[in-house]
This record gives structure tokens, C-alpha cells and sequence, in this order.
């Protein structure tokens, strides 16, 4: 079928949307777009009759019905569209949606032409939609590249992280569905095009969802003593959204992955893009997170190995008027969890190797609370605050036991430890943000202030108990019964100064200014336990305090037109380090640290946007990072008696030499998406972990700097639909060449490591009634070693997945979930296949489709054996951790507002 859209005069319009639907249901069979003269083509087709559509910004939707004739082609002629005047708008955005519009950079999809029953999520509707991909932990991919940001009406929800808002809102509230390229933060506001930009969704909802509330709630019981449950409610009106959230279970659904917690845990202004560090990236940066105490212990995953108990709960409120927007919630989660872990591990030294294998199971319980609030007040045309309080409390506690054996030449029996650990701890960390922005009468001339003061405090006890023996020098036999008490507290306050002023029509000319204080405090007591007597240990104990002061004065000028973006940039960074440490806060004889480090770093970004949604980027660039608390404290860690951990207070900061350049395309006539990218990095005084092992294989840890590690490779990403609507392909990939330097007894160890990752995606959506996602994934590490060249090795893991729904007579539903796991490595004799099958079938009951009652059988050929594999610096170790295995459920879910069901991957 072919034609020509064209106006009233008869002059082709290109880049028009034209459609083919099936009139009975109005469902998409196929779309793409005019050429230059306003020609289309379809190709291909059955031989029914279609609904054609077309659309065309500023032009009234032409719609017609054709019926094909009898030869091969359907020559449909010209279409003459009409100009849209301001009278007929109305009557045209009420009766004339069209299934799919583009325009520019943004796509709209109107989630009724996608035949999604009532009662998917979110998550479920984007699975369909031509052009996305959602992958099995609920990324989300559009036009090959990784969305950001998902908003509802364009508002936060539960802050940034995309999936809260995919993985708990239904498909039946939403309107649209509109993907964009969404600028930086910064660019909305200074007004200044600086190039950059994130890949946004988002969900506009129906007017009838933001009357009334709406909701979800689970319940289920299984074998083993299983149980799960969740909850969701949501009320939405045009200047506010209430949400809230609860679950629980012992099926090792924590809710929490790594990404959802580091937007939760008190980071979350940062990931917000208004963190008012102003100037270009490539400063220093705090991330004062939990890696920086040594008391802290969180714990990640969401269907993590082990056995764990999870709660959670939350709300999110939002308040958006034209001047006043208001996003606040709160989180809380935890975790109670059981690792039963067994390793093997083969170390490499200078010209000979030893084995190690531990078995060890930890019983620990982590409880986090997560307040956050944003406030954004405009207070006339030209002024803005905005004040932004996340907090984090934590507390746990942990007992861990292992028993670990050394081996020397194969068999022979070194060294053997029994270690009894527990431990307490507290923590709480808040981050607080006052931004002001000013915007002068001038267009572009802008000037901002912002001040932060942050919080990361910690206490923790411990009891150390262990019996060591050595059978090759009985002499060295010891036990350890110490109590280890410990407080970190980090205070840091910092300001940021920043002015552009737009010169010479199409030049930016930014100067900034940063200033941070932080200042930390350590004071860890070590007693020996005897006859139930605590004795100090002078060796253990320390005391220490650091203050670090940084500045950074620097400019950039950026030249902005017709797509091209390009800046310069050069700072100047001074970081000066004073510190004291001693036995105790009443010591005498204090050791004293007092260094300043200067730093010159340059910055170079170009971003071109080639238009028809092809992009060019760029950037080159020297950041800056500060070591952690915990690496710069004079502190031996004998937590693990055969593995011993000390800092190192001469640590200076290490520098990161990067490139990045890239291209992506994406042709909204055909949905192909073609994404490419290089990467190169090298470190300058990278803070390594050097080891030493002495004659008994105790093994000590210390950090220190260290030049010439680097990184580089490249990614090619090609999504295209093999038959639109319903087949669509992605292939993907990498390359990555690593080179790690690193101490082994004095002696340098270059570890290069060759990665090579491929991967392919076929995603078959023919109908409602039957849908089939498929992936493989092969990543191949070749690994070498300078020290022990005959330990090089090359790891190869792979997986394969496929999930299957089909829905049969009276509603009833049929899911298969199966993924395949392959662990090899030769050099070490390992061979591991993971065959994981997961099915379930479901029927929707209750008037109106509110119910759902669904049995599950989960690893049903029990195979879940929690094994990994890895190589790295001088060693290589192989771990099984026993985890959930096979169970069965069922579970009945109730839905507020009508429920139904999707062959689409379930959430639940």
C-alpha cells in the first residue's frame, strides 16, 4: 500500500506519522513515517481492510478506511490535509488520537491501541509499546538507550527511581505514554542549552485515576513455611499525589536493589541533578556513604542468595503548583538473612600458589529509615530556592562463624582458623541542600549560590573470638577474644558559587567556584578478654581525627548553535589534609599528617545533535577523589585473623584521566536504534590494595597509591523490529580491556584482563493470547598474570532465558519462566550448568475482575545453587552459597478498581 500526504495545495509533507490499524478494535498493525516528497510505503501487508491514519503537527488527523484492491499494490493516491485552526482543536484532541505520534525527539503512544487488559502494571504496558525493552530486573530501555527518569504528570515518584513507579502503577490509569529526551536539570533552569540529555518517560494519567484512589493487594502462603504479602494504594489529583507501599515476605524479595537503595539512602540529591557543585564535572566528590565507616554494614539485593525475611513500607506525597513543588517520602525496609557460603580460592605469589577454602554462614539483620523532602519555591520571574533534607538511619547486628583451612602444595595442611564474630551497630547520615538561583533580565546571564551540610555518624561493638593454628610452626598458634568499640563521626559543610554570562550572541562564559570543610573523627577501643576482664590493647586502639579542605576556582566557555554544543573548561583544585592519630583522645604523643595537594584539571564536552533524532557526544575530562575515612585510618582490622586490614594515613587523592565519545541514532520511521560508543581511562595515584604474605599465609591488606592502571573498549547496541508491532530484535556488544597493577610482596602484579561480552534479545508479541521473550548472554574474561604466568585463565559465563504467557479459555493464564546458567573455567577444572524453571497459572475471578488466584512453583527442577566465579588480582576463588530453592505458592490478589490479567511478565 502506498500514497502521498500532501496539503491543501498539494506541496508533500515529510515526516508525517501514517498508520494502518484494524477498524474492529482500532489495534496497531503497522506505522512509519512520509519521505522528503510525502511518499509512503507499507509493505507486506494481509489482504484485509485497515483504518489508515495520519498526523501531522498544526494539521487536522486524516483518517480513512481502504480495502485492498486484487492486484499487488494499493495505490491509496494523494491525502490532503487541512490546516488546524484554533476552532476545530477541541473537537480533534477528544476524537482523533492517534495510536502513535512523533514528533521531533518525543514519542506518544496511546496505551489503547496496545490491547493491555486492566490490571498489568506499568512494567507490562512498556513491554509492548514498539521501541522499549524492559529487561528481567525492570530496567527500562528506550531506543536502545537506558531511561533516567520516570515521572507521573510530569511530578517525581518515591523520588527518582524509575521502576517504583513502572512496577506499582496500573496500565489502566494511564493516558500516555510519552518518551523524550529530557534536558539536565541545570538547562532547565539557567536557560543555557548545555547539550546534555537524559532519556525520560513519562506517565500521564486519566482523568478517572485522579478522581478516587486505586490499589493492589497480595497475599500468598506456600510450602516451607513460605509467605509473602504487599499492599499499594494511590491518590492523584492535578496538584497532588499520595502513594503508599508495603510488603513482606521470606521468599528473598527484599525490594530494595542496589540502585532503588542508593536512591533512597540519603544520596538521593545528587541523582536529582541539583547537588549546587556547580561548574563542569570532574571535581571531587563525597559520597560519604556506608563504605566510608567501618561500622556500618548495609545489605543489598532483591532476590538475593541465602535465605532472608524482608519487610518494607513507604509513602510519597507530592505537592506541584506553578510556584511551589513540594516531593517528600519516606522508606523504611528490613532485612533478616541467613548466607551459608562455601569457597574455594587459589592464590597466586611470585612463583608459587596456595589454596584457601572457607566455610562460613552469617546470621545478620539490617532496619533502614529513609526520609527524604524536596522543596522548590519560585519566588517571583527571576528568583528560586530550592532546600532539599535526605536522611538515613540504620541499625543491625551480625554473627558470623567460619571455619577456614590453608593448604600448601596441593594438600598439605598449613593454617586453620575458627572465627566467632558478633556485632552491633547504629548509624545515621543526613544531607542538607539550600540552593538559590537568580536569573537577570539579560537572556542567559544567571547566578546561583548553594550551601550543603552533611552528617555521617556510626557507632558499632564488636566481639572477636578465633583459634588459629599453624601446623608448620605449632610455635604461631594463637586465639583471639577481643571487644572492639567503635564511633566514627563526619561532618562536612560546603557552598558553591557559580555566574554565566552569554557573550558574542551564541558564547556562555561560566566561572564557578566550590568550597568544602569535612571534618572526621575515629575513636576505636580494642580490649583483650581474660578470665571476663577487658584489658586495653595498645597496639589496636587508635584515635584519629582529619580535616579536608577543598577548593576549586575554575571557567568554561561554551559556544551553543543549531545543535552544536561546545565547552572548555579549566579549574584549579586545592585539597590540603590535616590529621592526627594517637592510642587515645588523652594521648601524648600524637603522630600528625599535614599535606596539600594542588591540581590542575582541564574539561572538554561537545554534544551535536545532527537532527532526526541522530546525536554526536564527546567528553574528555580529569576528576579528582579523595580517599575513604576507612582507608586513611591507622587501624589494623583482625576481624579475620588470616586476613589482616590496615589503613594508610599517607594516602594521597587519586586522579582519573577519561574519554568518552559516542553516537546514537534512532529512525522513528522504522524503530531502528543504533547506539556506539569508545571509552578510555587511566589513574594517577590509583589507591590500590597491596598484599603481603608472610611465611605462615597471613595475608595483610594495606592501601596505596599507585600510577599506570587503565581502562578502555567500546559498545555497540542495534535494536530493529523484525515485523512491527509484533517482533522486534536487539543485538549488542563489548569490549573491555583492563590493566590492574598491584603489590604481591614487594613485587609489581599486572593483572590484564580481556573481556569480551555479547548479547542478543528477540521479544515475539503476535497477539494478547500469546507472548515469548528470549535472551542470551555470553561474557568471556581472559585473564593474565604478570607475576605467575602459569595461573592465566579464561572464564566464560553465559546465560540464557525465555518467558512465555499465554492465555487461555475463561481467563485463565499460563506463565513459564526459564533461564539456564553456564560457569566455565578450564584452568581450574570448573564446569557448572544452572538449569532455573519457574511456572505459574492464574485465574481471574470476583465480579468486575477484581480478583486473581495464582499457584506457583518456583526452581522446579531445584537447581538454584547460588555459584559464582571470579578472577582477579592475584587469585582466583569459586563460592556456593545455599539459597531459596524449590517451593510452591499461592497467593490471591484483590484489585480496587477492577481487575484482569496480562501475558505479560508478572511482578508478583
Amino acid at each position: 500500500m502506498k500514497g502521498i500526504v500532501a496539503d491543501t495545495a498539494g506541496a508533500g509533507l515529510p515526516e508525517a506519522t501514517v498508520m494502518l490499524l484494524l477498524p474492529k478494535d482500532s489495534s496497531l498493525v503497522n506505522f512509519g513515517r512520509t519521505a522528503k516528497d510525502g511518499s509512503f510505503e507499507f509493505k507486506n501487508l494481509r489482504r484485509i481492510s485497515y483504518l489508515l491514519k495520519v498526523s501531522y503537527v498544526g494539521y487536522l488527523p486524516y483518517q480513512q478506511n481502504v480495502t485492498p484492491n486484487d492486484g499487488d499494490v494499493t495505490n491509496v493516491g494523494k491525502l490532503d490535509m487541512k490546516f488546524l485552526n484554533q476552532d476545530l482543536y477541541e473537537v480533534v484532541i477528544k476524537t482523533a488520537r492517534a495510536p502513535l505520534s512523533i514528533r521531533g525527539d518525543t514519542v506518544e503512544y496511546d496505551p489503547r491501541a496496545f490491547k493491555v487488559p486492566p490490571g498489568s502494571t506499568v512494567e507490562d504496558l512498556i513491554r509492548k509499546l514498539p521501541g522499549m525493552q524492559v529487561d528481567a530486573d525492570g530496567n527500562i530501555k528506550a531506543q536502545g538507550e537506558e531511561v533516567k527518569r520516570v515521572t507521573v504528570d510530569g511530578k517525581r515518584f518515591f523520588g527518582d527511581d524509575p521502576k517504583m513507579a513502572t512496577k506499582n502503577l496500573p496500565a489502566e490509569a494511564i493516558n500516555k505514554v510519552q518518551v523524550f529526551n529530557g534536558k539536565t536539570e541545570q538547562s532547565k533552569v539557567t536557560g543555557v542549552d548545555d547539550g546534555k540529555r537524559e532519556k525520560t518517560v513519562n506517565l500521564e494519567l486519566k482523568d478517572s485515576h485522579k478522581k478516587g484512589g486505586f490499589g493492589k493487594a497480595v497475599a500468598g502462603v506456600g510450602t516451607d513455611s513460605r509467605v509473602e504479602g504487599k499492599v499499594s494504594y494511590n491518590r492523584f489529583d492535578d496538584k497532588q499525589q499520595f502513594a503508599v507501599l508495603g510488603f513482606g515476605n521470606n521468599t528473598n524479595q527484599s525490594g530494595i536493589a542496589r540502585n532503588d537503595y542508593q536512591d533512597f539512602k540519603g544520596s538521593q540529591s545528587f541523582n536529582w541533578g541539583d547537588d549546587g557543585d556547580f561548574g563542569f564535572s570532574g571535581g571531587i566528590r563525597y559520597f560519604g556513604g556506608e563504605g566510608d565507616g567501618i561500622t556500618i554494614s548495609p545489605s543489598y539485593g532483591s532476590g538475593s542468595p541465602g535465605f532472608t525475611k524482608n519487610w518494607a513500607g513507604g509513602a510519597n506525597y507530592n505537592y506541584d503548583t506553578k510556584k511551589t513543588k513540594v516531593s517528600s517520602s519516606y522508606f523504611y525496609n528490613s532485612t533478616d538473612a541467613i548466607t551459608d557460603v562455601m569457597s574455594s580460592r587459589d592464590n597466586f605469589l611470585n612463583n608459587s600458589t596456595f589454596k584457601s577454602t572457607d566455610k562460613n554462614i552469617t546470621k545478620a539483620f539490617s532496619g533502614n529509615h529513609r526520609p527524604s523532602f524536596r522543596l522548590e519555591k519560585v519566588l517571583d520571574s527571576l528568583n528560586t530556592i530550592i532546600l532539599i533534607s535526605n536522611s538515613r538511619i540504620n541499625n543491625g547486628d551480625s554473627d558470623y562463624d567460619s571455619f577456614q583451612q590453608y593448604f600448601r602444595g596441593g594438600d598439605t595442611l598449613s593454617n586453620r582458623s575458627t572465627i566467632d564474630n558478633s556485632s552491633l551497630y547504629n548509624s545515621f547520615a543526613m544531607s542538607n541542600l539550600l540552593l538559590y538561583r537568580h536569573k537577570f533580565k539579560k537572556k542567559g546571564r544567571n547566578f546561583a549560590a548553594s550551601v550543603g551540610y552533611n552528617i555521617n555518624n556510626s557507632d558499632g561493638s564488636s566481639h572477636l573470638n578465633s583459634i588459629n593454628e599453624f601446623f608448620l610452626d605449632p610455635s604461631k598458634n594463637s586465639s583471639i577474644n577481643q571487644q572492639n568499640e567503635t564511633e566514627s563521626k563526619r561532618n562536612q559543610f560546603k557552598g558553591s558559587l557559580s555566574f554565566i554570562e552569554p557573550f558574542a550572541k551564541k558564547f556562555y562564559w561560566e566561572t564557578f567556584y566550590n568550597f568544602s570543610l569535612r571534618k572526621d573523627e575515629v575513636d576505636r577501643n580494642v580490649f583483650d578478654v581474660k578470665d571476663n576482664d577487658l584489658l586495653g590493647n595498645d597496639f589496636l586502639t587508635r584515635y584519629y581525627t582529619n580535616d579536608f579542605t577543598y577548593n576549586r576556582l575554575g571557567s568554561s566557555v561554551r559556544y551553543s548553535n543549531k545543535g552544536l554544543n561546545i565547552s572548555l573548561g579549566l579549574a584549579a583544585q586545592q585539597f590540603d589534609l590535616k590529621g592526627k592519630f594517637g592510642k587515645d583522645q588523652t594521648s601524648t604523643n600524637f603522630s600528625y599528617v599535614d599535606r596539600s595537594f594542588f591540581k590542575v584539571t582541564p574539561n572538554v564536552t561537545l554534544n551535536y545533535d545532527l537532527k532526526q533524532n541522530r546525536y554526536l557526544f564527546m567528553e574528555y575530562g580529569l576528576s579528582v577523589q579523595e580517599p575513604t575515612i576507612a582507608d586513611l585510618q591507622p587501624v589494623v582490622d583482625n576481624s579475620n585473623p588470616l586476613n589482616i586490614v590496615e589503613g594508610n594515613p599517607d594516602l594521597i587523592p587519586q586522579s582519573n584521566h577519561h574519554v568518552f565519545a559516542g553516537y546514537n541514532m534512532f529512525n522513528p520511521a522504522s524503530f531502528t536504534n543504533l547506539y556506539v560508543n569508545v571509552n578510555y581511562s587511566y589513574n594517577v595515584d590509583q589507591i590500590v590494595y597491596n598484599k603481603t604474605i608472610d611465611e605462615n599465609l597471613i595475608t595483610t591488606t594495606k592501601p596505596m597509591n599507585i600510577s599506570g592502571g587503565k581502562n578502555y573498549g567500546t559498545y555497540v547496541y542495534l535494536g530493529f523490529p523484525l515485523k512491527k508491532t509484533k517482533v522486534s530484535m536487539n543485538v549488542n556488544a563489548g569490549i573491555n580491556f583492563r590493566d590492574n597493577p598491584i603489590y604481591i610482596n614487594n613485587v609489581i602484579n599486572k593483572t590484564k584482563t580481556d573481556a569480551y561480552n555479547f548479547g542478543a534479545r528477540l521479544d515475539i508479541t503476535p497477539s494478547d493470547f500469546f507472548t515469548l521473550y528470549t535472551n542470551a548472554n555470553w561474557n568471556i574474561a581472559d585473564t593474565r598474570y604478570s607475576i605467575n604466568t602459569n595461573q592465566n585463565q579464561k572464564v566464560i559465563n553465559s546465560t540464557y532465558g525465555a518467558d512465555m504467557n499465554i492465555k487461555m479459555p475463561k481467563e485463565i493464564y499460563f506463565n513459564a519462566r526459564f533461564n539456564y546458567n553456564s560457569y566455565v573455567n578450564n584452568q581450574f577444572g570448573f564446569d557448572q550448568k544452572q538449569p532455573i524453571l519457574n511456572l505459574s497459572v492464574y485465574k481471574i475471578v470476583l465480579k468486575n475482575k477484581r480478583g486473581e488466584v495464582r499457584l506457583t512453583a518456583n526452581d522446579v527442577f531445584k537447581k538454584n545453587l547460588g555459584i559464582s566465579q571470579s578472577a582477579t588480582s592475584n587469585y582466583y576463588m569459586e563460592t556456593r552459597t545455599r539459597t531459596l530453592s524449590r517451593y510452591f505458592m499461592l497467593s490471591f490478589t484483590y484489585n480496587m478498581r477492577g481487575m484482569s490479567a496480562s501475558v505479560k511478565r508478572s511482578n508478583y
